[in-house]
């Protein structure tokens, strides 16, 4: 697996975003993919839940849109909870985006080289395997 950008790289893309679009969101408070969503949104970032099941209703206050290509505004963060295989559709959704994100972020435990190469190609950093509230709390960011 490619390198994950460094810890101090990290900590600036997080101390630098402001939305994050979060790809599978589950409207489940039990899922981690809410979970780790919640904990964002309350060290105060915008959370912008994308899920074709759920689009239309609200998620932590939020409402939820269909694909990335859907979003109008600047997002910092493409936070992606879907299986490794089922990746690489959505590094292309990200691509076509009207706005691109600075940082496509696979959780803990997702990983995908050609969806990383790709997006890479467009000067987008990604991050694989790791968890954003997990990194967000460890690189003790905006403190």
């Amino acid at each position: 697996m490619s390198q994950n950008p460094s810890n101090e790289t990290r900590r600036q893309l997080l101390e630098e975003a402001k939305a994050i679009a979060v790809v599978g969101l589950s409207n489940k408070p039990d899922r981690t993919s809410y979970m780790v969503a919640q904990a964002m949104q309350n060290a105060g970032y915008r959370i912008i839940p994308v899920n074709p099941v759920i689009a239309g209703e609200t998620v932590l206050g939020e409402k939820a849109v269909a694909s990335l290509q859907e979003l109008d505004e600047q997002v910092d963060i493409v936070n992606v909870f879907r299986k490794s295989e089922d990746i690489l559709p959505v590094a292309q959704d990200a691509l076509k985006m009207k706005h691109k994100p600075k940082v496509f972020w696979m959780q803990q435990g997702i990983a995908n080289e050609e969806a990383a190469s790709l997006v890479r190609a467009e000067g987008i950093e990604v991050v694989q395997d790791l968890c954003i509230k997990v990194d967000h709390a460890l690189l003790r960011v905006g403190k």
